[in-house]
């Protein structure tokens, strides 16, 4: 089979298309026949050895995927061949088979495409665990999300609105702007590129402020991190969450006075840890969004599309910050 390969530490141009033997299922495992895997910003760091999770060299990108089950290993018993699965591997969906333990697999209902299922469950996944568990989202509340327009954020502006809450898109560009009220956020704020001396970081704290009204964000959802951060806590409501997902611009560094004068909480959003310690909650958060999914009220956005061949090129398209919704390899 082919697959798509990191063999040393290096940027997406150094990845390989290399013929491997197939995997075989072994106890409690089953093998999939990927149809696409979705491209996340982890993705981007791991081949770098910037991620906190560096597999042992070669190996294929690629943590989300979608398929049909080709074979089982000795003790499954909820799955069988040709069921359609989605379902997250950590690393190896860039590949044209994957061996994953079968209780990492969820079911992909009929009529939702591959190119859909593949791009589910890190994005939304997270937003829905951030914005429950961790923020305690409100319907009438206004949240701000920062770095909106991509998959996580799309996500965000999605489950906010579904949830009843008043969304405040924050995004790099015009383009970006228009996919972000496409995907219904209510305002948008259009921020310039870091880093910030102490006025830009003022005004863009008070653009953040005058957008989301005089008693500031109830929830913000900071993807971006960097010289982002600290505007968005200074635009924060009183009893405010700020929810820390992902650093593209960089680790930020708040003043703590800030959280005092705001007596607000600074709570991290780290979706993967929560489905090992809490399996059966994750599984119900994305029961949840299938029903979200059925009911129209959330809808992955599929922006680019490239073959196997040139997956590093879709990993170039994230890390670059070009991305708008998710980026999705596909395997036909």
């Amino acid at each position: 089979m082919k697959a798509l390969r990191t063999h040393a530490v290096g940027g997406p141009e150094t990845l390989t298309l290399d013929e491997i033997d197939a995997p075989l299922a072994g106890p409690g495992q089953v093998v999939v026949a990927v149809k696409a895997c979705a491209i996340n910003f982890p993705d981007t760091l791991m081949i770098r050895d910037m991620y906190q999770f560096k597999p042992q060299r070669p190996y294929a990108p690629g943590g989300e995927f979608s398929g049909v089950i080709e074979s089982v290993g000795e003790g499954v018993t909820q799955w069988k061949v040709g069921d359609r699965v989605i379902g997250m591997c950590g690393n190896g969906g860039l590949a044209e088979k994957v061996a994953l333990d079968a209780g990492r697999m969820f079911p992909l209902p009929e009529g939702v495409s591959f190119e859909t299922g593949a791009s589910l469950l890190m994005t939304y996944g997270t937003t829905i665990h951030g914005l429950k568990d961790r923020g305690h989202i409100k319907a009438g509340q206004t949240m701000l999300v920062l770095g909106a327009a991509g998959g996580v954020g799309i996500s965000a502006i999605e489950l906010g609105k579904a949830y009843g809450t008043r969304v405040i898109a924050a995004v790099s560009s015009e383009e970006k702007a228009a996919a972000a009220r496409e995907a219904g956020a209510d305002d948008v704020v259009i921020y310039g590129r870091p880093p910030f001396d102490k006025d830009q970081s003022k005004a863009l704290a008070d653009a953040f402020k005058a957008a989301c009204g005089p008693n500031g964000a109830d929830i913000v959802y900071d993807i971006v991190g960097g010289d982002y951060s600290e505007p968005a806590v200074r635009a924060i409501a009183w009893e405010g969450r700020f929810l820390v997902v992902g650093f593209p611009a960089g680790i930020a560094k708040l003043p703590l006075n800030l959280t005092l004068l705001k007596s607000c909480d600074v709570c991290g959003v780290f979706w993967g840890a929560f489905t090992a310690r809490e399996p059966q909650k994750n599984a119900e958060h994305v029961a949840e969004l299938f029903e979200l999914l059925k009911a129209g009220k959330i809808n992955p956005r599929v922006s680019a599309r490239f073959p196997l061949e040139r997956g590093g090129e879709a990993i170039a398209m994230l890390a670059d910050r070009k991305a708008v919704g998710k980026v999705v390899v596909t395997m036909e």
